[in-house]
């Protein structure tokens, strides 16, 4: 599981014209599945997100974490995050999951980032054509893949 997580001071996604979803200070993840991927993943990611400190304290260090700032997320299924391109010019997506089992997991993770944070989370709607805008905070932009826990 890949996760690009960007400290945002806003940011929303669209579908067909209307706002499915949108938040002020918080998080935009978007979030990649591979077939690979158990709910194991889900809750070390979920995990590593809402405690991960990259927001700033009251001398500017990022001390804070999502839960300490009261943050909101906006979670984004995006099966790009696993793009093969060592070959040619046109990215394989191959090793991404196919909605048999990448739903059950994207479900998994809003359930448990809304269990972790105390809040609901905000989403895209799975294997649409979204527009997603942001105001990223910082710009504050970290990639995390859960295989590779780093």
């Amino acid at each position: 599981m890949r996760a690009v997580i960007q400290r945002v001071s806003e940011a929303s996604v669209i579908v067909n014209g209307l706002a499915t979803g949108s938040v002020k200070t918080g998080l935009l993840i978007l979030l990649g599945i591979e077939d690979a991927d158990t709910g194991e993943d889900v809750s070390w990611l979920a995990q590593k997100i809402v405690n991960m400190r990259i927001f700033g304290d009251e001398n500017g260090l990022m001390n804070r974490s999502l839960i300490d700032v009261e943050g909101n997320i906006l979670l984004v299924s995006q099966f790009t995050l696993f793009a093969q391109t060592k070959k040619g010019n046109r990215p394989s997506f191959i090793r991404a999951a196919k909605p048999p089992v990448a739903v059950p997991l994207y479900e998994a993770m809003i359930q448990s980032l809304e269990s972790l944070s105390g809040k609901k989370i905000s989403t895209g709607i799975f294997g649409a054509d979204m527009k997603v805008s942001l105001v990223n905070d910082g710009p504050v932009t970290i990639t995390i893949d859960s295989k590779a826990k780093e």
